[in-house]
């Protein structure tokens, strides 16, 4: 008990050509990732990647640029074969329907009263928006499209409906779920899969416009909680209950969380951790360590405020586009934001946020997909590739070298080995990176002569030494992320030095990684990412079901 076990891999030169032409003008230093095998530090959920859609309508502008477009859900263009293909490409994809709009919107069902108008401009409502109106007949083509694509969705309802704003900028009263109970049951008429059903956005703590108490909240989730029992009581599959869908703010949170024990089942938060979208360092601040561990606080704070309470609801991060007010162009929708973009998604995972949800999936300037014509952005490609080959049990992992390389390890999605995560935010140094492992763990090979596996345990300090002949049979898969002629704010991203792009019928294309010989080094060039699956290194944390 309580004695550890280090293997290391001991790596030979590396000699592959991609690789080789990426290092060919840094410095090139050795780094040790050190796994920890034994037992995951937390789960995700199988379908962790998730992306919004919101409600701004064209007319939505910052800092003098208007980049929504045509993004908005009451606006969006269904008919597009590329954006179908995208979205089926994550079989399924979580989709959060909402943003700061949702909390003034009406639902055109049969008792709605008022007329079912759109969002109109006017700076001296809240918001910078009068109040809109979802349609049922555009809510209906929003489900085609959602059922044909695999979606999952998850739908903000209106958390401000019958309150009244006070002097002090609270809104008071108990939330009127009138609107939104008609909204629910039409769904459920339709028989439309809903995910789960959110309230509210930005509410909470000090709120984004207005805010509602924590006791107050815990009060109109008990509610919701109530209309979602009463409606889908003859409906085998329930909706999740989720909110608050605001910043952490650890005194409300806590006692939101401590009051809503029973009548939730996701506490979710947002995130833009990188300040405003106009702010000209952003891409130091995307590449500056430091910054990026800021917001280990806010996930390790409430993962201990979801510990210590009787709660059995779990964290998710509900909207997150880095730099708020619609992102910055050539920054947020470019590839040096997939440094950023994946270092959350490893960061969420460590302190057992189940699902992560991306503003946008289109839309503003931190969409997924282009919002013109829907051609994947940078991190796109970067969220399907962790969504095919990060799995649900994380490990324990630091990388000693360098502090520039951000490393994470999930045991592997699509077979019973693992799969690591290379960040390398140096623009001038190549990592040779071995791995290091603190537990029992299986090395997976076949012999020439033979065609049954063959696995050799290893309990001490040893170096694995492939049996001869074997060595060319022991292979992992990597995918080295690039940006195009090394230009961080390109939105090109090439795949083992290959452009990725849709072809003429909008195809996404086929992610295909290097097969490596696993004697080999993992070697991370400047300022990129790689995603290495090693199916023959099992470990002991991987056989256990999350």
């Amino acid at each position: 008990m309580g004695f550890c076990f280090w293997v290391c891999f001991v790596f030979l030169s590396c000699s592959f050509s991609f690789v080789s032409s990426q290092a060919a003008n840094a410095t090139t230093i050795e780094g040790a990732v050190f796994i920890d095998g034994k037992a995951p530090i937390g789960t995700i959920d199988e379908d962790f990647v998730c992306a919004t859609l919101d409600w701004w309508p064209p007319e939505k502008c910052d800092y003098g640029t208007c980049s929504w477009g045509l993004a908005g859900l009451l606006n969006l263009d269904l008919s597009k074969n590329i954006f179908l293909n995208a979205v089926k490409a994550f079989s399924p994809l979580k989709i959060r329907l909402g943003g700061t709009l949702q909390d003034k919107v009406m639902y055109g069902t049969v008792d709605n009263q008022q007329p079912c108008t759109s969002f109109v401009k006017n700076t001296s409502e809240m918001f910078g928006f009068t109040q809109g109106c979802l349609p049922m007949n555009r809510w209906d083509e929003l489900n085609s499209f959602f059922q044909k694509a695999g979606a999952k969705v998850i739908f903000g309802l209106n958390a401000l409906a019958g309150r009244t704003i006070d002097s002090n900028g609270e809104a008071v009263g108990a939330w009127n779920y009138t609107n939104a109970e008609s909204f629910i049951r039409y769904t459920v008429g339709k028989n439309y899969t809903i995910h789960g059903w959110e309230l509210g956005n930005e509410l909470c703590g000090s709120g984004v416009g207005t805010r509602v108490s924590a006791n107050q909240y815990a009060a109109d989730t008990a509610a919701l909680h109530g209309v979602v029992q009463n409606v889908y009581k003859n409906v085998d599959l329930k909706p999740l209950i989720i909110a608050p869908g605001g910043f952490y703010d650890s005194d409300w949170f806590k006692e939101y969380i401590n009051k809503t024990t029973k009548s939730f089942d996701v506490v979710t938060h947002h995130i833009y951790n990188l300040g405003p979208g106009v702010d000209d360092h952003l891409v130091e601040k995307i590449l500056d360590p430091s910054v990026l561990d800021g917001e280990s606080g806010t996930f390790s704070g409430l993962h201990n405020i979801i510990k210590s309470s009787l709660t059995s609801a779990v964290a998710w991060v509900g909207e997150a586009g880095g730099a708020y007010n619609s992102g910055h162009n050539l920054v947020t929708n470019a590839f040096v934001f997939s440094f950023w973009y994946l270092d959350q998604l490893g960061m969420a995972a460590k302190y057992d946020t189940k699902t992560y949800c991306r503003q946008s999936l289109v839309g503003g300037n931190y969409g997924l997909l282009n919002t013109t014509n829907f051609e994947p952005n940078p991190d796109y490609y970067s969220a399907l590739l962790w969504h095919r080959l990060m799995g649900r049990n994380v490990l324990s992992t630091s990388f000693a070298g360098s502090e520039k390389i951000r490393s994470y390890t999930h045991c592997a999605k699509q077979s019973k080995g693992i799969t690591l995560l290379l960040i390398n935010l140096d623009n001038s140094t190549t990592v040779q990176a071995k791995l290091v492992f603190n537990s029992t763990m299986t090395l997976r090979h076949k012999h020439r002569s033979r065609t049954s596996h063959h696995k050799h345990k290893i309990h001490r300090t040893t170096v694995i030494k492939l049996p001869k002949g074997t060595d060319a049979k022991i292979r992992r898969e990597e995918y080295h992320l690039t940006a195009k002629d090394g230009n961080l704010q390109s939105q090109t991203v090439l795949l083992n030095g290959n452009i990725l792009s849709v072809n003429s019928s909008g195809i996404i294309p086929p992610l295909e990684p290097l097969r490596i010989n696993s004697a080999k080094p993992i070697v991370v060039a400047p300022l990129s990412i790689v995603f290495t699956h090693m199916p023959d290194v099992t470990v002991a944390a991987c056989k256990v079901q999350p």
